[in-house]
């Protein structure tokens, strides 16, 4: 390529880079440096080469003239030297390519002297660099200087346009900083102006003026103008700092610095600078530049106006300058505040605009509904006739095609700040390696005589390019934060709006647990895996880097390392699809297991009085030890994985030296090559280490991406099936209908014509089964419209069958978030009859209702659900059967003042689904319905008359009448009147004789009265109920009935069809739950613990990992560190060659052990893997198996609570333990440890941050509550159209929480960016005591220091993610530690005091003086009872409200325990047994029929200890045999959660057939058939009677046939037994309290018929002294059939 003279050849060998262009009139001449290399001679020279580019581009090859100096740029003639000059020819066609070379481009810039000081003009080198005194040219300082602020402010100012043009504030008020800045930006420009006016003026004068000097003002002028410009809009809409604006006046300053120092230098050598007006003008320019970047060291004032609403305590981040935000110091009071006392919740701040629900959501939502468009296609138009409107509707179908992806949303909602991340990290990955170039510069400094200045340069670029990293790495790492809970915020949402939408069929698919699985561990597990997804191009790309750097060092030898690389590879990849399929699997069991203990926190109550808690333990241990067997084998592979990763850098490094020497004996492993290949696999190191937790962590992602999308999928309600057409004529229509619960399900309803005129009252009745509740479900779009045509007008409110009620006060429920409306709420209250209730409640309207309404009864969780509708004020009423669960006289109250033709609804649209005959003749329509059709529908008389299906629904009215002997006797004359006034005397004799035709007939089959005991006066059942409530069809239709509400009850607990006998006080605690005195609220507030982590919550983890691996894992990790530093020492060793052979003549060293260098770092190397994966394997099973013990310990102590502790705290909370803390010790804390063990303690950051993970982990189960309480509601919710209101307080408590987890995201930064600055600190040191000490120190031991000070730069970034994670994680153990330390109930086995197997035998309870309270401080609520019961006694409980009918059950069962007194049972005093021991002895069959998922059998017998023989008796004793038969897997039948796929019929005859299987002595019936209908009370009342007829019965009385029933009545009043006797003495008693009905809520007379008729003092004959009257009645039997009944003027004729 070159050509030299006569005496040297120079051959082109190298062109580093083209450095600097001045411009000429015309001209462009460029100078550039070419190394050059002597064909005479090894010596290498500097030459400078000058050539016109116009020659270039025209002749391609030109002669240019070369000048060498052989003593390198270090002779004293500074460039002066006598040595030769030579002539050659340069290609620089050839050169231009070669500018482009990528290595030049992308790698060569990290040569420190081709970024500072080859960008000269070499005519001045000896100036720049051969100089103990450097500076650089003025050309360019009036180029590069001013060109790169320049393009830097309008490269980036497309950017800030954006963010003003996006801005939601405006008008920042003008005030000194921001007029400050302004003035001096101007000031600046008419300074630079001047010059330029200056330069043309002297050009125009003829002096000699280059063009740098007119072009340099114009381009600082128009950039200046632009800056100026920027912040004037920056003001104008409202923003109050700018990160481009800061980082241009940084640059202007530490650039101008240079030109700053050299006018003042020229102003100081040169007596009178010609022209003087540059100097002056620049200095004056400079110090105004420092002025403006002080000022952008202040935020601005706050903005006057703002889109956004204010904030209580807004985030110090709004109004932190750039510089602040860059370092987060913003954030250091919060630090120290935490560090001097516990943060609490007042402390935490609000959340930025941008990081509320309420801007992320709907960004996302966009990109989401434009998937969902796009996952859909058209499939084509389907044409539907209505020929009732003689009405053609275009349906437009849609099928879809494919799976919507919540990912591709994510990724183009939130995309751009993870790209900005991506360049972030992009930067700091390529700055990773400026430090090793350096490095090598350094080494070489050390052995040679270089000025100082440069090692001081050297040590001062590390510290700076660290610096530079640092803050790139806390951005990206604080960016990536950011962008993770943006998405949790966005994936919670979605999932939250998904449950309010789902179909019917697609809510089967899933369980609650299972669902709100999705919100609390999958959506933080995607958020987890953000931070690490871009490690999976920046761990290539660093690989990628080192080993290009490796091939400059040391050749193709680094080849060999590349194949171990390759190699690896695919062993990854297997271990990778292993750990996916394992996680996979883990998901599945996790899910199962949280269903289960959802399942089994809801129905602790009945688990506790079965004594089933160990069955249950057992099986949900099971599950968890599947997963552990997962977690078990996950962690193997990723062991597995560990070996692979950290043997990777060891066997790259131990390949590549081997190679090198081995190949070439030439080959020298100095201190040079060694250090700087070390530091290279150092910083490949870090990646590989992390890959192992970024494969883990991104399968887990995609493995919960994949769960979120199937549920997703899932099919939603058609909005499109009602329509809402105005101007319809009628209210609500329904022409044609055919609907279904699911596609591939039968038809419910069929054919059905409706027409609802406006402001209408019209009933819908039929039998159970028929299609009621299904009909309005149609009307609400609840259902899959088949064909049809459904239209409603107008607003609808909506009462369930089964009411919903929130965790919230009683107001709230009830105005439901409408604005209060004082006057409305007043009459709403007195006409829903709940000013009563109100007075009774502890807080009255505030009064905090429980979960579930758990502190309220049927009745009133029903007016509450009926007042939340009225007070709606709606257009349209759909009332599914709001009066079954109130007695008779309120709901005639009700129907009067609320729903009737004079209630506050008479001008409105109601649909009244009833069973009563009652309110029938006051309706405009009745709506007949039978088997899902419509037989008959118009007024009341004309059905009537007609004498069809209606007239059959009368029969079977009549007949349940004529069946409960308890009914009340105002609600018989009156329907008496209205079926006289409309069939006619005659026929309304012939129905009513027919009715107690068939009572007789099935009373007579039921058995004689004869065969009972001589003491015992009972009705039997009518056994026709039981055809119809076993039956096949009947137990489809009551699924079917059920599917509005998630949990399938026909009757809310408290409620049936039945009257209750406390009429005007059905406000019974139905879980009596005192509230503290003065207090309302009765849920308690979770308290966060403040302080450090106490020692115990450590000690109890490491005693779960267990001493010995915690142990083995620190001293394997000490090993493995030890080993490393000792490869890194002997590579000193071997870089010296200290134990080669030194000639003693030459003092040389002549021989090299290389093979003795090589196989000693191999054995360390191999030390240090074997500890790294001891120390892997044995903190990954120490941690499986502390999650194992933790979880048992949990789940064991969360069994044995007290049922009060249940009571007052939500389930959510005690599930939050059960699945995210759980999740925390199971997934994360693994991976903590493995990086954390051997790190330092963080006091400072760690007494916040911990503090904040604390009130996080509080604010996350509120989320988790109020998401499973919408999906049980969704129906209401939805019929309100409420789902904005709710979706909105979803996301409310989502921000609330995220309150707390942005202060935990800052905190990582925070500690991130300041210990890689003391990091940075340390390699500068590092650095510059090797400069300062470079006399003593051998290139090695530097290489060795300075390297070592690299690797925990390098390292730190990434340990810092994880390493504070071990005190703010310690925090899922000391939560989970809260309950395993909370104090349990009774032991369960107490060996002191044992019992026979047989015990009781005789069944005697006696009651001695027994008190009790539910909780310390409270009053008693039983005070002192003494009474006796005989063995095989039937004893009824009666009185009012609060008179401690429960409380006496609850304690014969301990459920609470006594505060004074005893009770035996069989003479064993029940207090000292063991609770299992006591509770398996004795039966109770719940008010609630509560059943757990999994198989009829396990329902049954949990233990698995019956035979099937058995199982078969008493199911067929329980009337369930048929049913059960016609079962398909028959006892293996799977019963859904909560027995969703029963009825609540054959539910409860389920809990009687578990009573039948533990036939105990002494059997307690807590109002037992208060949730059902008469038909099943009968079948359960006459099973009870025929089982368990030699056993002792308690009974709380809930209709009057059971205390007929009784031997004795016990009358409770404020805890003591007033009465205890036979209701015959009773009755015979005119002192007795049953003389006095208001005391006691229930009058009772006990006698014959015609003796009570007779009876003129009767009560019978005082009809306003009963809350209900007895209706004398035939009691049909042997004894009294054929009896004439007179019955004065209410004579009914009857025979």
């Amino acid at each position: 390529m070159t050509k030299g003279g006569p005496n040297d050849t120079f051959s082109l060998t190298e062109v580093d880079l083209s450095l600097s262009l001045s411009l000429f009139a015309n001209i462009v001449s460029c100078t550039v440096i070419l190394r050059v290399t002597c064909c005479l001679g090894t010596i290498r020279a500097s030459v400078l080469v000058r050539v016109s580019v116009l020659s270039v581009l025209t002749r391609g090859s030109v002669p240019v003239s070369v000048r060498r100096c052989s003593s390198q740029g270090q002779c004293s003639n500074q460039g002066q030297c006598p040595k030769c000059s030579c002539f050659v020819y340069v290609d620089f066609r050839v050169l231009m390519f070669r500018l482009v070379d990528f290595r030049v481009l992308m790698f060569r810039l990290v040569d420190f002297r081709v970024l500072m000081f080859r960008i000269v003009d070499f005519r001045d080198a000896n100036l720049t660099w051969y100089t103990e005194h450097p500076d650089l040219t003025p050309c360019f300082q009036k180029t590069v200087l001013i060109w790169l602020p320049s393009a830097l402010l309008w490269g980036l100012s497309p950017l800030e346009v954006f963010y003003i043009l996006n801005s939601k504030n405006r008008d920042v008020p003008w005030n000194w900083r921001n007029v400050s800045k302004l003035v001096l930006t101007g000031f600046i420009m008419l300074l630079f102006a001047i010059d330029f006016g200056v330069a043309a003026h002297r050009s125009s004068q003829g002096y000699e003026v280059f063009p740098v000097d007119l072009l340099a003002p114009v381009i600082r002028v128009v950039t200046l103008a632009l800056s100026a410009a920027l912040q004037y809009y920056n003001r104008k809409k409202g923003l109050r700092t700018s990160g481009l604006l800061f980082i241009f006046w940084i640059f202007m300053a530490l650039f101008g610095a240079v030109q700053f120092r050299h006018e003042i230098g020229r102003s100081q050598y040169e007596v009178q600078p010609e022209p003087y007006y540059p100097v002056i003008g620049y200095i004056l320019a400079y110090i105004a530049t420092l002025a403006v970047l002080l000022l952008h060291f202040f935020v601005d004032a706050p903005p006057t106006k703002s889109d956004y609403a204010p904030v209580k305590n807004p985030c110090p981040i709004m109004r932190a300058p750039y510089h602040s935000r860059l370092f987060f110091s913003w954030f250091d009071p919060f630090v120290w505040k935490g560090y001097r006392s516990p943060i609490r919740n007042l402390d935490l701040w609000g959340l930025t605009p941008e990081e509320t629900s309420a801007e992320i959501v709907p960004s996302f939502n966009k990109y989401w509904e434009k998937t969902l468009d796009k996952a859909s296609s058209p499939e084509g138009v389907r044409l539907t006739y209505f020929n009732l409107h003689r009405v053609i509707q275009f349906v437009k179908t849609t099928k879809k095609t494919k799976k919507p992806s919540v990912l591709l949303a994510l990724v183009k909602a939130f995309g751009p700040t993870f790209l900005f991340g991506s360049i972030l990290l992009f930067c700091a990955n390529v700055l990773t390696f400026v430090n090793p170039q350096i490095l090598k510069y350094l080494i070489t400094f050390v052995s040679s005589d270089d000025p100082l200045w440069k090692g001081y340069m050297y040590a001062s670029m590390m510290f700076v390019a660290a610096a530079v990293q640092t803050m790139f790495n806390s951005q990206y790492s604080y960016k990536m934060m950011v962008v993770g809970i943006r998405i949790r915020v966005a994936l919670v949402s979605v999932i939250y709006k998904k449950a309010l939408s789902m179909s019917n069929s697609a809510r089967k698919e899933s369980t609650v647990g299972e669902i709100v699985n999705l919100m609390s561990v999958d959506a933080t597990r995607i958020l987890e895996a953000v931070p690490y997804l871009n490690i999976l191009w920046s761990a290539p790309l660093q690989i990628a880097l080192s080993l290009y750097f490796l091939w400059e060092i040391m050749g193709p030898s680094v080849l060999a390392g590349l194949a171990v690389m390759i190699v690896l590879i695919p062993i990854n990849g297997f271990i990778a699809n292993k750990v996916k399929n394992l996680q996979i699997q883990q998901m599945k069991t996790k899910d199962q297991r949280i269903k289960l203990m959802n399942e089994v926190l809801n129905g602790i109550k009945v688990l506790k009085m079965y004594a089933w808690e160990p069955s249950f333990e057992k099986i949900i241990e099971s599950k968890r030890g599947k997963e552990i067997k997962v977690l078990k084998a996950a962690a193997y592979l990723n062991a597995g994985t560990s070996f692979i990763w950290t043997c990777a850098p060891f066997m790259v490094s131990l390949m590549t030296f081997m190679t090198f020497i081995l190949v070439d004996s030439s080959n020298v492993l100095d201190a040079q090559t060694a250090f700087v290949s070390l530091t290279l696999f150092n910083i490949m190191r870090a990646p590989l280490a992390m890959i192992p937790m970024v494969v883990a962590t991104t399968i887990q992602a995609m493995v919960s991406i994949k769960r979120i999308n199937k549920y997703l999928a899932t099919e939603d309600l058609d909005r499109s099936s009602v329509s809402h057409e105005k101007s319809e004529k009628y209210a609500l229509v329904m022409e044609n209908g055919t609907f279904a619960w699911g596609d591939d399900e039968e038809p419910v309803l069929r054919n059905i014509n409706v027409n609802v005129n406006k402001g209408s009252l019209v009933a819908i009745v039929g039998t159970v089964g028929s299609g009621k509740t299904s009909l309005v479900s149609g009307f609400l779009g609840e259902m899959n419209k088949l064909s049809g045509r459904v239209n409603t007008k107008g607003s609808i409110a909506y009462v369930p069958q089964q009411a919903w009620i929130q965790q919230s006060t009683l107001k709230d429920n009830i105005t439901f978030g409408k604005n209060l409306d004082t006057s409305l709420y007043d009459k709403v209250i007195e006409a829903c009859a709940l000013k009563s209730d109100l007075e009774i409640l502890p807080g009255g309207d505030q009064t905090e209702i429980g979960e579930k309404g758990i502190n309220l009864s049927g009745g009133q969780k029903q007016r509450v659900s009926l007042a939340r509708a009225v007070y709606r004020d709606t257009e349209v009423y759909l009332l599914d059967d709001p009066l079954s669960a109130v007695d008779s006289h309120v709901g005639k109250h009700i129907f009067e003042n609320v729903i009737g033709p004079s209630g506050l609804l008479k001008h409105k649209t109601r649909v009244l689904v009833t069973h009563s005959i009652t309110y029938l003749p006051e309706v405009d329509m009745v709506v007949v319905l039978k088997d899902g059709e419509i037989s008959e529908k118009g007024t009341y008389k004309q059905l009537v008359q007609n004498k069809g299906a209606f007239s059959e629904f009368l029969d079977q009215h009549l007949q349940d009448l004529v069946a409960d002997e308890g009914a009340d006797e105002n609600h018989l004359e009156e329907i008496k009147q209205q079926l006289e006034n409309s069939l006619g005397p005659e026929e309304f004799q012939r129905k009513l004789s027919r009715a107690i035709s068939r009572v007789s007939e099935s009373r007579s089959q039921a058995g004689s009265l004869a065969d009972l005991t001589a003491d015992t006066r009972s009705r039997t059942s009518s056994v026709h109920s039981m055809l119809s409530i076993v039956s096949a069809k009947s137990a489809g239709s009551m699924r079917h009935l059920n599917h509005l509400n998630s949990v399938s009850s026909r009757r809310q607990a408290g409620g049936g069809s039945q009257l209750k006998l406390n009429e005007k006080k059905d406000v019974k605690l139905a879980v009596p739950v005192p509230a503290d005195k003065g207090g309302k609220k009765l849920i308690e507030e979770e308290k966060a613990q403040v302080g450090n982590v106490k020692w115990s919550v450590y000690k109890l983890y490491i005693k779960a990992i267990s001493f010995l691996l915690v142990s083995g894992t620190i001293l394997f990790n000490g090993i493995a560190q030890g080993f490393q530093a000792g490869g890194n020492m002997w590579l000193t060793v071997w870089s010296e060659n200290l134990l080669g052979i030194v000639n003693e003549t030459t003092n040389l060293t002549e021989t090299s052990p290389q093979e003795l260098y090589l196989g000693i770092y191999g054995v360390f190397g191999l030390g240090q893997v074997i500890g790294s994966v001891l120390a892997t394997l044995a903190i990954s099973i120490g941690t499986i198996n502390a999650a194992r013990i933790l979880h048992n310990g949990l789940l064991r102590n969360a069994l044995r609570l007290p049922q009060s502790t249940f009571d007052t705290t939500p389930t959510g909370r005690i599930l939050n333990r059960f699945s995210s803390d759980i999740n925390t010790l199971d997934v994360l804390f693994p991976m903590v440890l493995r990086f954390c063990i051997p790190q330092i303690y963080r006091r400072i950051y760690v007494a916040t941050v911990r503090q904040v993970k604390r009130i996080e982990s509080i604010t996350r189960a509120p989320i988790f509550s109020h998401f499973e309480e919408t999906i049980t509601g969704a129906p209401t919710i939805r019929a309100y159209a409420l789902e904005e209101l709710f979706t909105k307080e979803s996301e409310k408590r989502v921000d609330v929480n995220q309150m707390a987890i942005f202060p935990a995201v800052v905190c990582g930064s925070w500690l991130s960016i300041r210990l890689e600055m003391i990091s940075g600190i340390i390699v500068f040191f590092a650095a510059l005591f090797a400069v300062l000490g470079r006399e003593t120190m051998n290139p090695g031991l530097v290489g060795l220091s300075v390297s070592y000070a690299l690797q925990v730069t390098t390292t730190l970034n990434l340990i810092v993610r994880t390493a504070s994670d071990i005190e703010t994680n310690i925090v899922a153990v000391e939560r989970i530690k809260e309950y395993v330390e909370l104090k349990q109930e009774a032991p369960w086995e107490n060996p002191k005091h044992p019992v026979s197997k047989d015990w009781p035998t005789e069944g005697k309870v006696e009651f001695k003086n027994y008190q009790v309270r539910y909780r310390e401080g409270l009053d008693l609520v039983l005070k002192g009872i003494d009474v006796t019961i005989k063995g095989g006694e039937k004893v009824g409980i009666v009185g009012r409200t609060g008179a401690g009918k429960s409380s006496l059950t609850l304690a014969l069962f301990r459920i609470i325990e006594p505060a004074g007194g005893s009770i035996l049972i069989d003479d064993v005093d029940i207090s000292q047994l063991g609770l299992h021991a006591l509770r398996s002895r004795i039966t109770i069959i719940p008010q609630d029929p509560v059943l757990f998922s999994g198989s009829l059998r396990q329902n049954l017998d949990p233990f698995d200890t019956i035979s099937d023989e058995v199982l078969w008796k008493a199911l067929e004793h329980a009337h369930l045999k048929t049913f059960v038969k016609g079962l398909p897997a028959g006892l293996s039948h799977e019963v859904s959660e909560g027995g969703e796929n029963l009825s609540v019929g054959q539910r409860q005859l389920i809990c009687l057939a578990r009573a039948l299987l533990r036939k105990t002595k002494v059997l307690i019936l807590d109002e037992a058939t208060a949730a059902v209908d008469l038909e099943t009370d009968d079948l359960i009342q006459e099973t009870i009677r025929r089982e368990f007829n030699d056993c002792t019965i308690l009974t709380i009385a809930h209709r009057l046939n059971t205390i007929l029933d009784s031997n004795r009545v016990i009358v409770l009043d404020q805890g003591l037994v007033i009465e205890f006797d036979t209701p015959e003495a009773l009755l015979q008693n005119n002192t007795s309290v049953f003389h006095r009905p208001k005391d006691i809520g229930l009058v009772i007379e006990f006698d014959t018929p015609e003796a009570l008729l007779q009876n003129n003092t009767s009560v019978f004959h005082r009809p306003k002294d009963l809350g209900f009257i007895l209706e004398p009645r035939m009691l049909v039997s042997s004894r009294t059939q054929g009896l004439r009944i007179r019955l004065g003027a209410k004579d009914v004729g009857l025979v």
